[in-house]
This record gives structure tokens, sequence and C-alpha cells, in this order.
């Protein structure tokens, strides 16, 4: 089964893949999909004016091929993704924990003292691929406050269900849940 949608001027067929018993998802992947890339980045710089901030925030994995694209197109010499888990390379880590729909439990959410100095005192636009439970944007604007930093926006190419209401977020698409059988979730 596949869900039909038209995001950035193309059209691409989500496979619905099963989270729960009673609930499937569309799964948007950009990975590997360099012209889908391009162009939703090309559009969501198109939703906020660029001096509206100072970076750009994202969380692995899914949407790092977005940011980068993001920055290349803005021109932006930095952006910041927050990791998964600590690495060897992040000095003296700060960290959040997250829970998202797509990941199994509670993860956490690190950046290093280097990039959160960075952070401090600057306008950070936060960015995702699909906005849902909106568990992950909870995590990157606490990961923000934590560095000093204030969020100055919010865009995904998705809102998936309930996200497509809310008012914080701008986004390139709605995108439904599903059913088992393939129906869209009312």
């Amino acid at each position: 089964m596949t869900y039909s949608i038209h995001i950035a001027g193309l059209d691409r067929e989500l496979p619905i893949c099963k989270v729960t018993e009673d609930l499937y998802i569309g799964a948007f992947i950009c990975f590997g999909d360099a012209e889908l890339t391009v162009a939703c980045a090309r559009e969501l710089l198109k939703l906020v004016p660029a001096d509206s901030y100072d970076y750009l925030f994202t969380a692995e994995a899914k949407s790092i091929p977005l940011i980068h694209e993001m920055a290349r197109q803005s021109g932006a010499k930095k952006y910041f993704i927050a990791r998964k888990g600590p690495k060897a390379y992040m000095p003296d880590p700060i960290h959040v924990e997250d829970q998202s729909i797509t990941t199994a439990g509670v993860q956490k959410l690190y950046l290093g003292r280097d990039d959160a100095d960075l952070i401090r005192g600057k306008r950070i636009l936060l960015m995702d691929d699909v906005i849902s439970t909106g568990g992950s944007l909870l995590a990157m604007e606490a990961l923000v406050a934590q560095a000093g930093g204030t969020v100055a926006g919010r865009v995904a190419v998705l809102a998936e269900g309930d996200a497509q209401q809310r008012d914080d977020i701008k986004f390139l698409a709605p995108l439904p849940l599903f059913n088992a059988d393939g129906s869209i979730k009312e």
C-alpha cells in the first residue's frame, strides 16, 4: 500500500507502514532522493524570512539531507544537528529526552558544548522532515533553551495527523494517519 502525495512540485508514493496495531503512517524518506531533497529545501526556505533566524537546527537522522540542502541554498555557513547519542568529538555535551512516533521508547538528543556556545543568544529555526506528535520538536526546543538560544520558528516538510492543526509550525503539505487497510484514519 502507498499514499500518493504532491509536495514541492513533485509527486511521490509513500509506503504505508505499521507503527502499532491500529496506527499506520505514510513513510516520507528523502534519503537517496536528491530531486525531492532539493525541491523541499527550496520550498521550506520560502516559508520564513531569511532575516528572521541566525541558524538552522534539526535532529538526526532523516532530516539531515534537508538541512544541509537548506544551508547550501541559503548560503548558511553553519547549521546544527542534535545527535541521538554522545560522540567522542562532542565536548561536554548537553542532552534532553525525546519520544518519537517512529522510534521505540525514549531516546536522548545530544548537542556538543561547542555548538551550544554558538547557539547562545541566537535565533534558531527548527526544521524537521515530519512533525507528528511533536516529541522531537519539543526535545529540540529544550536543547535550544539549554544552550541559551531562542526558537525563532518551526518548519517541516509534512505535518502528520493532529500536527496539521498546530499554529506554531509551517509546513509544505499535510499527511494523514492510516488504518491497517490503508484508509485514512478519521
